[in-house]
């Protein structure tokens, strides 16, 4: 495929200061493949990023931003024999360095050399330049094949999927028959219904605040959802549960009176894994969970393949990203993307950006 020599790509210049401009292709490495973006989405953490910044993050001026993006291979580097010219892929963030206790025991996103491209590791759109541009480079082991049936937009979820189903596997992933409650239903929040539906759940609850998500959660797979703003939620799980509480607890919402929910609404003995990003530290009542041998896991982003998974059930037709996309925007209008993203606009869930 002829491949130019200078592409459009969004650039962070300062906090809050996304432009648009030229930068050239680049080259893939011998590992390394270079993919024609067809779709970008946003994320919360690409808000975190042009807003107060992340971990090892490239300087400003030259960071290509966005990290959830599908499209085309144009070009590959010298031993991949694993993907074609002209193959439809999906990407997730991280690659592991390979080499630290936590990528070989399928931990990437917690990988030791973090941000130390040297020692292998790389996390595109976060450490290295992402996927908000007409083209990018990402190493085979990020790489997914796009099923037939699957839209270059909705593929661009597959680490909305591969977040719930990593925080699944933390707690053990076997979850036939249980219980699950979800807290937050943003398009995180929504992913985990149903992948907690596919996964067998004997009861889904989703619990938030906009009736609309909430809406939106039952088409998805939620029997039953409360308003916690207009319900007593605790007393509302607690009757759907015999009066024990969920068995397993996903909390999708980045607040103190999500994480202090979860404390009172698990079962004694039941898990509580955090899907979620806190933004600032939080207050809550851990001795309930003390007292009632709670555990609580906690998860950085995809891992474990968890991605793969997602991606099979997303063909299978289990799990689906078509109802939470609700905007479409060209790259040109990234900036127009992010207010409405930022500011739940029009029912904003996910905002997709196309090069």
């Amino acid at each position: 495929m002829n491949v130019p020599e200078k592409m459009k790509a969004a650039v962070l210049f300062d906090w809050n200061d996304v432009r648009v401009v030229e930068r050239p292709v680049p080259s893939p490495g011998a590992d390394e493949v270079l993919i024609k973006v067809e779709s970008c989405s946003i994320c919360g953490g690409d808000v975190k990023i042009i807003t107060r910044g992340m971990l090892k993050q490239p300087p400003m001026g030259d960071f290509i931003i966005g990290h959830e993006y599908a499209g085309i291979i144009v070009k590959k580097g010298s031993s991949v024999d694993e993907f074609n010219i002209g193959d439809r892929v999906t990407v997730e963030v991280h690659k592991g360095c390979g080499r630290c206790k936590n990528c070989l025991d399928g931990k990437q996103t917690a990988c030791l050399n973090y941000g130390n491209k040297e020692k292998g590791h790389i996390a595109n759109g976060f450490t290295t330049n992402g996927g908000f541009a007409e083209y990018a480079v990402n190493h085979v082991n990020t790489v997914s094949l796009i099923p037939d049936n699957i839209s270059f937009d909705e593929a661009t979820m597959i680490t909305t999927i591969g977040t719930p189903l990593f925080g699944i596997s933390r707690n053990g992933g076997f979850i036939v028959g249980d219980s699950v409650l979800v807290i937050g239903p943003g398009s995180i929040g929504l992913m985990a219904v149903q992948c907690a539906k596919a996964l067998g759940a004997g009861k889904v609850i989703l619990a938030g605040t906009r009736k609309e998500r909430l809406d939106l959660g039952k088409k998805l797979g939620a029997e039953y959802t409360v308003n916690v703003r207009e319900e007593d939620a605790i007393a509302y799980v607690k009757s759907l549960t015999g009066g024990h509480g969920a068995d397993l607890v996903l909390i999708a919402s980045g607040t103190t009176d999500a994480f202090q929910l979860a404390l009172r609404t698990v079962r004694k003995g039941g898990d509580i894994t955090i899907l979620a990003h806190f933004e600032d530290p939080v207050t809550i009542d851990v001795g309930l969970a003390v007292q009632n041998m709670n555990n609580i896991f906690t998860i950085r982003g995809e891992g474990r393949q968890c991605v793969h998974r997602g991606l099979e059930l997303m063909r299978e037709g289990k799990v689906s990203g078509k109802e939470i996309i609700t905007h479409s925007f060209k790259l040109d209008q990234i900036k127009e993307a992010f207010d409405v993203f930022m500011g739940r606009k029009e029912g904003a869930i996910k905002v997709v950006v196309h090069p």
